[in-house]
């Protein structure tokens, strides 16, 4: 691959601020923060989203690798013999199993697989894949659920789950026509999760009790080894050889009840933890190896997600940006990453100053005409619209005021139709939303459903969203907008809604319920970032879905954020104990721009 240098030359550019559209690589000078910058992609282990199945089920079993890949039986409310075969981005559903079970275990490929075990009722059947059809071969020695599986339809390896009566440590080889008990492992379980072959396998996890217990197979004994971080059972695990392995969901002690994203990787000495699920989940299957992994399917709810595991995912990062001149939280904020506004919030005290940034700091410009803070926007940094809030003293609090930026001067424009704070905003400073919020207004305050569309020169009532909130994020147009998070009865929401110029409708839902967070970009391509405590999560819309990214460098509610999608935004200000200052930029695919000393 040719060098940054072999194909642009060996001179260092000159720019006034950070060079757009730089190269992964690349080196240049900024002229007005007197120093060096460079750019480089961001690389980290990462599940990203994959294809769904086309029948959700938990309790399957999977065999196969991150591109070709089979899942076979579970329970789908009912035993189930579907199989579908995954070719890298979709399932497919091929020739059910001879029996419908689920709990069981898996081995092989997806063109030659191994099923065997399960319930119900405990299931000694196995049966043999050979890439059209099953077949039922022969019986395992002991009938058993919950146990794990690993290997080839050739040459596999059963061990552990729970046969009439009790959990088991019996241990069999599959010789591609029989089975053969072995010696057996030291410690009864079922539940538990599998990996390797029949000749290098790894144990991990299990019940009774969730155990972090981990025991390795050499073709001949079990060894016990280090445990895993958090004991669960009900996991899954992916990998070639007892010293390769990845274990991920389950059930801990802990909340959340359902399930885990926790995943840990095995280097045949120790368990490290490394990058999380997007979905909390257990009785999930999986395929592939430690580095490159497939997840699919799992409850409580039944699910048909799909996941794939890298170690290596491009992913979007956060990096440092110019700190704010006033520190605050509670404030309202629009426009780029590169161009953004800045105004209102609590310092404290409360506040109407207003800053503009240019990429890479922030300058005061002319005052808001009224002091308030937690109030929404829209618009950019030169044409922009502050409306709602909440007033510093009297009662009552909420306020209706709307100005609108000219670049240069706010003005006041005509009022909301309600007035109201802790609400969310899109669009410009000519076609905006002001979407759900709180009264407070005189009577009981309460969480409010409202939605409004302003025209450029008034607010007019429109239809309400679905689940009446505060904390609400905006983002998109005010004929096609996004809104999520918050606060609503009896606590904070993970909901999302789309808004089509007319009506609100629900859609998929974010992975982490909060309120005080920040959003940005439109209704197909948003980010949503900080909020309650940890306050660090990062979530991306695709127009469908919310995946987990890159955690904030500094987690923190109240902050307020900008941009333009979900690749490039701004998020600045926030709480708590002192009122922040702090800029973040978010580039994704995983762009971070580094200052480096000029030694």
């Amino acid at each position: 691959m040719a060098t940054y240098k072999e194909i642009n030359g060996t001179a260092v550019q000159n720019y006034a601020g950070d060079l757009p559209g730089a190269a992964d690589g690349q080196l240049w000078y900024n002229s007005t923060a007197t120093n060096f910058k460079f750019q480089y992609a961001a690389t980290a282990a990462a599940w990203s989203t994959g294809g769904n199945l086309n029948t959700g089920r938990k309790s399957l079993a999977g065999s196969g690798t991150q591109t070709a890949a089979l899942g076979f039986g579970g329970d789908t409310g009912s035993l189930s013999a579907l199989t579908e075969s995954y070719n890298g981005s979709a399932w497919t559903e091929v020739n059910d199993l001879q029996t419908a079970r689920s709990r069981l275990a898996g081995a092989g490929t997806n063109t030659a697989a191994l099923a065997f075990g399960g319930d119900n009722p405990t299931r000694t059947e196995t049966e043999i894949w050979n890439g059209t059809n099953w077949t039922e071969v022969n019986n395992l020695g002991t009938g058993r659920y919950l146990l794990a599986g690993c290997g080839t339809n050739t040459a596999a390896l059963g061990f552990g789950g729970y046969a009439p009566g009790a959990p088991t440590v019996n241990t069999e080889t599959w010789n591609g026509t029989n089975w053969t008990e072995v010696n057996n492992l030291n410690t009864n379980r079922y539940n538990l999760s599998g990996a390797g072959t029949n000749t290098s396998a790894i144990a991990i996890g299990g019940t009774p009790a969730p155990t972090g217990n981990t025991e390795l197979w050499n073709g001949t004994n079990w060894t016990v080894v280090n445990n895993l971080n958090t004991a669960r059972q009900a996991g899954t695990a992916a990998g070639v050889s007892n010293t390769s392995a990845l274990f991920f969901a389950g059930y801990d002690p802990s909340p959340p009840a359902g399930g885990t994203a926790k995943t840990e990787s095995w280097n045949g000495t120790n368990w490290t933890e490394t990058g999380d699920l997007n979905i909390n989940r257990r009785y999930m299957a999986g395929a592939g190896t430690q580095t490159l992994a497939l997840g699919f399917g799992g409850g409580p709810s039944i699910s048909a997600a799909t996941e794939e595991f890298s170690t290596t995912t491009v992913v979007g990062a956060w990096s440092t940006g110019g700190n704010l001149n006033t520190g605050r939280n509670s404030l309202a904020g629009t426009g780029t990453q590169t161009a953004a506004l800045a105004f209102g919030g609590n310092a404290p005290p409360i506040t109407a100053v207003t800053e503009s940034y240019n990429g890479s700091s922030w300058t005061e410009v002319n005052d808001l005409n009224a002091v308030k803070y937690n109030l929404s926007a829209a618009g950019t940094n030169t044409a922009a619209l502050g409306f709602g809030g909440r007033q510093p003293s009297g009662s009552p609090s909420a306020t209706a005021q709307t100005e609108k930026w000219n670049g240069t001067n706010w003005t006041e424009v005509n009022d909301l139709n309600q007035a109201r704070y802790n609400l969310g905003g899109a669009g410009t400073n000519t076609a905006a939303l002001a979407i759900s919020g709180f009264l407070n207004t005189g009577g009981a305050p309460e969480f409010f459903a409202g939605t409004e569309t302003w025209n450029g020169t008034n607010w007019t009532e429109v239809n309400d969203v679905n689940t009446a909130r505060e904390f609400i994020v905006g983002a998109g147009t005010n004929t096609a907008a996004l809104a999520f998070l918050g606060e609503a009865s009896p606590g904070n929401t993970a909901a999302t809604e789309l808004w089509n110029g007319t009506n609100w409708t629900e859609v998929n839902d974010l992975n982490t319920a909060r309120r005080q967070a920040a959003g940005a970009g439109t209704q197909t391509a948003a980010l949503a970032f900080g909020g309650t405590s940890p306050g660090v999560q990062t979530e991306a819309w695709n127009g469908t879905n919310w995946s987990n990214q890159n955690n904030m460098n500094e987690g923190r509610p109240s902050l307020a954020g900008a941009g333009a999608n979900n690749t490039s935004a701004l998020a600045f200000g926030g709480q708590p104990a002192t009122a922040k200052a702090a800029t973040e930029e978010w580039n994704d695919p995983g762009t971070i721009t580094k200052t480096l000393t000029t030694s």
